[in-house]
């Protein structure tokens, strides 16, 4: 039983509305954020490489990265060790664009805090902390705990 409800990933939901409804004036949907997220965390990276990580068909990404090369927020240069492949980079554009979508962000759970009294918002905060860190922890580690759960699960009648 989910005692959470999905709660966070309703909220999580709300917030992402909320910051492309704000940023529409940028002219860049949710799955062009997505794509100019790993292009920046992966500076370099091949359009194979990210079709890959972001689970893209190969038209879908050469699409969507002459789309935003077009916009001004990538940039595609050769690859030196495949001339056939070209490697994506982040302009300063986008890196701006994160800036944005961080201040709306942080707008909207600045609101959402306001309605608990400061105590119970510093607790909230620590406990979140500790979820965050728990939830980054099984992601770096590939998710076993998790997939050993999912696993016991699927194997139940």
């Amino acid at each position: 039983m989910d005692a959470t409800r999905r709660q966070i990933t309703k909220i999580a939901r709300e917030v992402s509305k909320f910051t492309v409804r704000m940023l529409k004036t940028d002219g860049v949907g949710v799955a062009e954020y997505d794509f100019i997220h790993a292009v920046r965390k992966n500076p370099g990276i091949t359009q194979a490489a990210l079709r890959e990580l972001l689970t893209l068909d190969k038209g879908a990404a050469a699409r969507r990265a002459e789309n935003l090369e077009a916009k001004g927020y990538l940039v595609r240069r050769p690859n030196p060790a495949d001339g056939r492949s070209r490697l994506l980079y982040a302009t300063e554009k986008a890196d701006s664009l994160k800036s944005s979508k961080a201040a709306v962000e942080a707008l909207y759970y600045g609101w959402l805090t306001e309605a608990l009294p400061p105590e119970e918002r510093e607790a909230f905060c620590r406990a979140l902390n500790t979820l965050y860190e728990r939830s980054k922890s099984e992601s770096k580690a590939g998710f076993p705990h998790l997939t050993e759960r999912f696993e016991k699960e699927a194997e139940r009648p």
